[in-house]
């Protein structure tokens, strides 16, 4: 029996407090948390259609020990055990392409594992309940964003470096990764 369970509209809260964990390591502490209730209700909308486009999968925190969530106000407060971990991603359709007729591409995010229960199995178990997910639904392409200390995970996974040049754009002054200012133009390739 697998440790991770699917999560539900009500694991939204916890699920915005692992992404916070998951986003503070790789980026550095941020003390903008405006992005957290909506975000959470975000959540909240697309976990309720099992059927929908997104899915996370969770692993409860185990024990009584209260954990500091995110609630619905976007507002830290003392909630409950919790969850230990998570894995959320979605499905994107696109145009078919060889190798991948139907179009679908899975994109992983916020895997993530409370900092005193890591090295548990906890995010691989939630990573191969989404691999199933996404077998499920027939996607054949997935793709993350791996940091340093997860690209172990991953590659044991089967996940291997895609040297496809990636840029971004964001065309309403936010720049990279939500920091001010905007896009610079990029030189031609020689």
């Amino acid at each position: 029996m697998s440790l991770a369970r699917r999560a539900t509209p009500a694991d939204a809260g916890e699920l915005v407090r692992l992404r916070t964990i998951m986003l503070d390591s790789v980026h550095g502490p941020d003390q903008d948390t405006a992005w957290q209730s909506p975000a959470a209700e975000t959540l909240r909308t697309r976990l309720a259609d099992p059927g929908g486009d997104l899915a996370a999968f969770v692993v409860d925190r185990p024990g009584d020990g209260p954990v500091r969530a995110v609630g619905a106000d976007g507002a830290g407060h003392l909630g409950g055990t919790g969850l230990a971990a998570c894995a959320v991603g979605a499905i994107e359709q696109r145009l078919g392409s060889p190798g991948n007729p139907l179009g679908l591409v899975g994109h992983v995010f916020s895997v993530a594992t409370d900092p005193d229960l890591r090295r548990r199995g906890y995010s691989r178990a939630c990573m191969e309940a989404l691999l199933d997910w996404y077998r499920s639904r027939g996607v054949r392409k997935i793709d993350l964003h791996a940091s340093e200390e997860g690209e172990p995970l991953y590659a044991s996974l089967g996940f291997v470096r895609n040297p496809a040049p990636a840029m971004r754009l964001r065309p309403h002054g936010g720049g990279p990764d939500g920091a001010e200012g905007g896009s610079r133009p990029v030189a031609p390739a020689q």
